[in-house]
């Protein structure tokens, strides 16, 4: 007897905004059922996120400078390659909280049932460096300060690769925790569809059906940036530095790029991303590690993704951001496209670190979480289509240093 399939998890979370929506409509009448006896379940679900996001960071990245051992031995291919990924992922973000303030005007302000929040007062550029270094061990865990979380992570990081042998224990044991943190985080990610649920249905309840025409907006700005940033970020990398006619590059990752917005997987569109990349002339000894690196770190639509939520969900609240909070968003997004390299739903736990780094309410993911399979297919083809990008340009850098 066949065993029946289970449904996706990306399935299952639509299948809850739909209910989400039906339910909150029918608690129209009555809201304070929805967020008296359905929210806290939710809340539950965004207290288990919380939890586990600042280990899963500080491990992910500490085990991500402990394996960049092998990037040191490549030498100059690996300096280019990691500052093309953050060069670009730090315009992304930008693009995307440009583009997000543009539209703002489009999106709701909701009713949040006696929950306040209040952003962060602004601050000078100086005291943002300043804040960026921890002063105590714990203190960055304790507050959810993200940005000390990374600084942190990679300070020990780098003191465990200058260990050397005497490291060999301590190397094992980051790997090993980091390994559970994952896993705790599958598990929590499998509840998402009933936190979904939990969140949206008391928002629809309060706020009536209009909440479902602002999901359609964000999702149009989102895609608007998408373009904006493949069509002129990796267009004028790729015929500056690279050396090629963007209409080439484009036309040559046309099949990968199709791959990638149907399967929503940079992973398991690497072999045709690979076969693209050398079809444009890419050695393989360049694409063989610049495309698996940039499938794990490389995270351009996903933070083009951090930065509209962040202002969708902040709009929506009823909160504006100073500069130095987008700032900080900015700097939080392109440090933690790193930090949450392989983690299952690393756009969630990526936007859960932003909206926390800036004093933002974590309950907004419930908000875009039900069409995060949309969002999705559109930043894994810009993250898929900056892998190459970056493949051609350190081909050329390196053809012109005669390596």
């Amino acid at each position: 007897m066949k065993e029946k399939r289970k449904l996706a998890l990306s399935t299952q979370i639509f299948i809850a905004l739909v209910l989400a929506i039906a339910a909150g409509i029918a608690f129209t009448g009555n809201p304070e059922l929805a967020t008296k006896f359905i929210k806290p379940f939710g809340t539950i679900f965004l207290n288990l996120i919380k939890w586990i996001v600042a280990p899963l960071v500080f491990f992910s990245i500490m085990s991500g400078v402990i394996s960049m051992k092998d990037i040191r031995r490549l030498g100059a291919i690996g300096g280019k390659t990691v500052l093309y990924y953050m060069c670009t992922t730090a315009f992304a973000v930008t693009i995307g909280l440009i583009f997000a303030n543009l539209f703002k005007g489009t999106f709701p302000v909701l009713q949040t049932s006696d929950l306040s929040y209040e952003a962060n007062s602004s601050v000078s550029f100086m005291d943002t460096l300043v804040g960026v270094f921890p002063n105590n061990f714990m203190k960055p865990f304790v507050e959810s300060n993200m940005l000390q979380v990374i600084v942190a992570s990679l300070f020990i990081g780098f003191a465990i690769i200058l260990a050397g042998e005497k490291s060999g224990k301590s190397v094992d044991a980051v790997l090993a925790v980091n390994e559970i943190c994952m896993k705790t985080m599958e598990m929590i990610l499998k509840l998402s569809p009933i936190g979904v649920f939990c969140l949206l249905c008391p928002v629809v309840a309060e706020n009536g059906p209009s909440i479902i025409g602002s999901l359609a907006k964000v999702l149009l700005v989102a895609y608007i940036c998408y373009v904006i940033h493949a069509a002129l970020v990796y267009s004028m990398t790729v015929a500056a530095i690279g050396k090629m006619s963007p209409l080439k590059f484009f036309r040559g990752m046309m099949p990968a790029i199709i791959l990638a917005f149907s399967s929503a997987s940079s992973v398991g569109t690497l072999p045709m991303n690979m076969e693209c990349s050398e079809k444009l002339g890419v050695p393989k000894d360049i694409y063989s590690f610049v495309l698996p690196l940039g499938a794990t770190i490389n995270m351009d639509g996903t933070a083009i993704y951090q930065g509209v939520c962040a202002i969708f969900i902040a709009t929506c609240y009823g909160l504006s951001l100073s500069f130095s909070q987008m700032l900080t968003i900015v700097l939080t997004a392109t440090l933690a496209s790193i930090g949450t390299a392989g983690v299952p739903g690393a756009g969630m736990v990526m936007l859960a670190m932003v909206l926390e780094s800036v004093g933002l309410p974590v309950e907004g993911i419930a908000l875009v979480a039900g069409v995060d399979r949309i969002f999705d297919m559109g930043r894994t083809t810009v993250n898929i289509t900056g892998d190459a990008a970056c493949a051609v340009v350190v081909s050329a850098k390196e053809r012109l240093s005669g390596k």
